[in-house]
């Protein structure tokens, strides 16, 4: 039997408002903590859709309701590490939302420091790469269906 190569799926919830996006201070998480993130992202669960998975992250990262005919695909992103190691081995799935219920706000100490509004053109530093890359392509308007990071 041949070895299957694995991928690691996470939803990821840009929240909107006009040309701002809502995000997070990474803390105590143990990857990429001090760096900005997508407010509410998270791994999706056994026997859960990536659009549960995006409604979920945001009830219990941010408190707000998201309802799944509020997220609109933003792009696919294929990742690597290039450690070998199936956990390092990602396929992230990343929404726009403009509309929920309830005041963003951090559930999460432990995990978060800060939860702040940005400008798309003046992002904080540091960004988590692989977001910061798909922020920045959204901000110049040019993000595809589907985007690579971490291959050669």
């Amino acid at each position: 039997m041949t070895a299957r190569f694995r991928l690691v799926p996470a939803a990821y919830v840009v929240l909107r408002r006009d040309d701002e996006i809502l995000l997070q201070l990474r803390q105590g998480t143990g990857f990429m903590d001090g760096h900005w993130a997508t407010a509410a992202a998270g791994h999706v669960e056994t026997d859960e859709s990536v659009l549960d998975a995006a409604c979920r992250e945001a009830a219990e990262e941010l408190g707000i309701t998201v309802a799944a005919e509020d997220l609109v695909p933003l792009t696919a992103m294929h990742r690597t590490r290039r450690t070998g190691r199936p956990i390092d081995e990602r396929v992230d799935f990343f929404f726009e939302c403009r509309r929920w219920s309830g005041e963003p706000r951090l559930v999460e100490p432990d995990k978060a420091a800060a939860l702040r509004w940005f400008p798309l053109d003046a992002l904080p530093d540091p960004v988590v790469p692989h977001e910061r890359s798909v922020f920045e392509r959204l901000g110049r308007g040019g993000l595809p269906a589907v985007v690579t990071f971490g291959f050669a």
